[in-house]
């Protein structure tokens, strides 16, 4: 007689799992050939439960800062980026990401949103792990960073202790476009530092628009900003179908 089998886990076991693996299928008996078959399956899904930390400061290293929030201090690791924007606060904001493995659950604090953003970028460069991340931070301002990725400057890269020659070179190829289409460079265009500044809003929209059709962020980037560079009035429109003629 064929019978159906239900198998899930929970919300709770899913947060009381240190892996965060979550399971969901359902199996059906099925007679003509005596198996089981498995009908949809949902597996291995990382979940950020902080977004941020509100709270006092009450206690500060230029690596580690503990925040009470709630009665409750959560010990946060940082950077000297966050450090030196936080010293002397007494209340403070950190976004949060977590480090979630087998032997540990750790938090990271950061002053700024792009901070994180870029922490994030660096992790998933193969060989940069969460210590090395913050060891570049803490060697390099995000601007610092983002030129010397998006001028493939590798000897500066490869000034960072822990960092060598190889993975300096893997942070360029890697996060060079990402910097980019995220937003995070800001002033900085993908060619070098910027003589002078240029229209965000029309930037950031004509890279857009050149990106969706086809083209890379980073030298469209380095293309709209020589135009707009030229051309500091110039409208979305006439700066995309200049870049159209220029992009190689």
């Amino acid at each position: 007689m064929p019978f159906a089998y239900d198998f899930r886990y929970t919300v709770l076991d899913c947060l009381c799992n240190i892996s965060l693996m979550r399971i969901f299928y359902r199996m059906t008996y099925n007679n003509s050939d005596n198996r089981f078959v498995i009908i949809y399956v949902y597996t291995k899904r990382q979940i950020s439960m902080i977004e941020y930390i509100k709270g006092e400061l009450t206690e500060l290293t230029p690596a580690l800062a503990t925040i009470e929030a709630a009665g409750v201090g959560f010990g946060l690791n940082i950077s000297l980026i966050t450090y030196t924007a936080i010293q002397g606060k007494k209340d403070v904001k950190l976004y949060v990401y977590e480090a979630i493995r087998e032997d540990a659950h750790l938090l990271y604090g950061f002053y700024s949103k792009k901070e994180r953003e870029l922490f994030e970028l660096l992790i998933s460069v193969s060989g940069v792990g969460t210590n090395t991340a913050r060891m570049v931070l803490s060697s390099l301002s995000v601007g610092e960073l983002c030129n010397a990725i998006s001028t493939g400057n590798e000897r500066i890269i490869k000034s960072i202790k822990g960092i060598g020659l190889k993975t300096a070179q893997r942070i360029i190829i890697d996060l060079r476009d990402k910097i980019v289409a995220l937003g995070i460079t800001d002033e900085i265009p993908a060619g070098g530092m910027m003589d002078a500044p240029v229209n965000n809003a029309v930037k950031d929209e004509a890279v857009s628009a050149l990106t969706m059709l086809g083209f890379a962020p980073a030298p469209s980037q380095k293309v709209v900003v020589a135009i707009l560079t030229e051309k500091p009035q110039a409208p979305v429109e006439e700066v995309v179908k200049l870049a159209l003629k220029q992009i190689k």
